[in-house]
């Protein structure tokens, strides 16, 4: 678990280098060039410097343990980071927008073009290589403030390559509102990006839970032990890095505790095999008085007796 959290730490301060040196040298490039594209680039890649930070931010603050606050931990952080970093997503977009409307209107082809051609090579070479290792160690250690900065800069990187066409075309053609008309479309491409990044963000912070076939998944390894007798009221959800289910399985009402108390360390250790970190907690039922059509969540069973009876109480 350390070994992750120090991985995590070291890819967020990677994302936040980079994206510093690219901010300082496409706006210096941009003054240098008069291109108010890439002036607007290096905007845009400051949001990504600001999401890069909140994300070390979120990735330090889920790692910390419960505390009397926070009983189950501090996980939520990554969950709210990647919303913040979506809406900036979004923000860019419609901020790319509005300054290729106006550009419509003051379009001029600036000089020594071929700098912000190079620089804008650069930055999506960097780019690219930083944003998969971002995913690839998100993917690792399950970390959602990873995968929305890499997210991120892979939609930056369309946001790049835009820019560099339209430098390109105007340098070869002199028509200078390729840039705008090329700029429009590269913010439909983040735009969607951001809105899928705000569904995501929004459903596990409401607590959503997790995807069907995780679900089957799980259900499977209860399936598979001998001494379990069924299962019910399986809940799940997300939080940051961790995965949390609860369920209520059955066990041979004469089988001794310390058997049962064994089965279920066994399950968990399944679980936590095949999903990594998983935050289990079981609740043992003995046989006796149910049929074997256990397999409910908690709402149904609810539903079955008295529909606007809290099933907790």
């Amino acid at each position: 678990m350390e070994d992750l959290g120090k991985l995590k730490k070291r890819t967020a301060w990677l994302s936040i280098f980079s994206n510093t040196t690219l901010v300082i040298l496409k706006l210096m490039v941009g003054l240098y060039v008069g291109a108010v594209s890439l002036i607007s680039e290096a905007l845009h890649s400051g949001t990504d410097l600001i999401a890069a930070l909140i994300a070390f931010w979120a990735v330090h603050k889920s790692e910390l343990p419960p505390d009397k606050e926070h009983d189950y931990g501090h996980g939520k952080y990554e969950n709210l980071s990647a919303a913040v970093e979506a809406l900036l997503i979004v923000g860019a977009a419609i901020g790319i927008v509005y300054e290729a409307v106006d550009k419509f209107h003051r379009a001029e082809t600036p000089e020594f073009l071929e700098y912000g051609i190079a620089i804008m090579v650069i930055a999506i070479v960097i780019n690219f290589i930083v944003s998969r290792r971002l995913i690839r160690v998100a993917k690792l250690t399950g970390s959602q403030a990873l995968e929305a900065d890499g997210l991120h800069l892979s939609a930056d990187i369309w946001t790049s390559v835009g820019v560099l066409t339209g430098l390109v075309l105007m340098q070869l053609t002199g028509w200078a509102w390729l840039d705008p008309v090329i700029a429009i479309f590269v913010a439909g491409i983040i735009f969607r990006a951001g809105w899928r990044m705000i569904v995501e963000s929004a459903a596990e912070l409401t607590d959503a839970s997790l995807a069907p076939e995780e679900e089957e998944a799980i259900g499977a390894i209860f399936d598979h032990v001998p001494e379990v007798r069924g299962w019910h009221c399986l809940r799940t959800r997300k939080s940051g890095s961790y995965k949390l289910l609860d369920v209520h399985i059955l066990f041979d009402g004469n089988m001794h505790l310390s058997r049962v108390h064994a089965v279920c360390d066994e399950i968990e250790q399944a679980i936590r095999a095949q999903f990594g970190t998983f935050d289990v907690l079981i609740h043992a039922e003995p046989v006796d008085g149910h049929t074997q059509d256990t397999k409910k969540s908690v709402y149904e069973d609810a539903h079955d007796t008295h529909p606007l009876v809290d099933p907790y109480k």
